[in-house]
């Protein structure tokens, strides 16, 4: 039996895809069979595979023993800046996938966690997202705090809820912004078209991000963001909407690909509580080389 409780990152996804993506061994068509048998519950009640989950759902998934996966301990290196009794903070590289997913289950944050730390992790979202409390897409590096235990993520978890985490990213965007800060709030929602992506729309959740432009190039703009919200994609989502995406960022109309196949994002500073404590935790890190060689390219066709 498999159960899992819904946080902000898990929320606003068909049932069938959100269980496709934890169960990568069972195809989608076999999972919506499942749930129109009945081996699924939405807070104790069946519900349509077009059901969308919402924040704070409690979905069980009694599945047959034979249909299981395990997701396996590997040994891949992690870097990590910061750790006590309860909790950790990894520094992701791009290119790492924060959990497994319906296509890959290898080489992911949570293989090296298990890896490491074996049971000593948070289960509150699931054996795929053990000690996972929010995450970045693959091609963003930078911060991710883990939870050790679940009464850690529940304390870490109410925290990000109430907006008491302050996270920021460092970004390299297409064009030159104008602006030399501004808040961009504008409501977030699944793209119905493509549920892989996200976009504005009246029907959204409310969104907010912090931009502030620390360096102009003719092309291109260094800006650092202040999440307020921490919807999917949000940054992406948001400075595409604004004309001026992500370097790189082919998914959401940036360009660039000379220097880089991945997006020019990175989560770079973290501010918390530590658990259990009224002592604030703060950590910062450099540029990654993703980032650096972006930025002296640009320095240098300047000069």
């Amino acid at each position: 039996m498999l159960t899992v409780k819904i946080d902000e990152i898990s929320s606003e996804k068909r049932l069938d895809l959100f269980l496709a993506e934890i169960n990568p061994d069972l195809s989608r068509s076999k999972i919506q069979n499942y749930i129109k048998n009945g081996y699924v519950t939405v807070n104790d009640k069946p519900q349509k595979p077009s059901y969308t989950t919402k924040e704070g759902d409690k979905i069980v998934f009694d599945m047959p023993k034979n249909e299981i996966t395990e997701i396996k301990p590997e040994n891949v290196p992690l870097n990590i800046v910061y750790e006590d009794e309860n909790m950790l903070v990894v520094n992701k590289p791009s290119g790492m996938l924060t959990h497994p997913t319906a296509k890959e289950i290898s080489g992911t944050l949570v293989n090296a966690l298990l890896y490491k730390y074996g049971n000593n992790l948070s289960d509150i979202n699931g054996d795929f997202r053990r000690g996972i409390l929010h995450r970045l897409d693959r091609n963003t590096s930078g911060l991710l705090m883990v939870a050790k235990n679940n009464k850690t993520h529940e304390f870490l978890a109410e925290q990000i809820k109430n907006h008491e985490v302050i996270k920021k990213y460092r970004a390299i965007l297409n064009g030159n912004y104008k602006e030399d800060k501004e808040t961009i709030n504008l409501p977030i929602a699944r793209n119905p078209k493509n549920p892989q992506k996200m976009m504005v729309s009246p029907d959204g959740k409310e969104s907010t991000t912090i931009l502030e432009v620390k360096e102009r190039f003719k092309e291109a703009t260094v800006v650092e963001l202040t999440l307020v919200t921490g919807r999917t994609h949000q940054i992406r989502v948001h400075t595409s909407y604004k004309k001026h995406p992500i370097y790189n960022d082919t998914i959401y109309g940036g360009t660039g690909k000379v220097l880089t196949d991945e997006q020019v994002l990175q989560s770079f500073y973290l501010k918390f509580k530590k658990p259990f404590t009224q002592e604030f935790v703060e950590i910062e890190i450099p540029p990654d080389e993703k980032f650096n060689k972006v930025y002296n390219y640009l320095k240098n066709r300047r000069n």
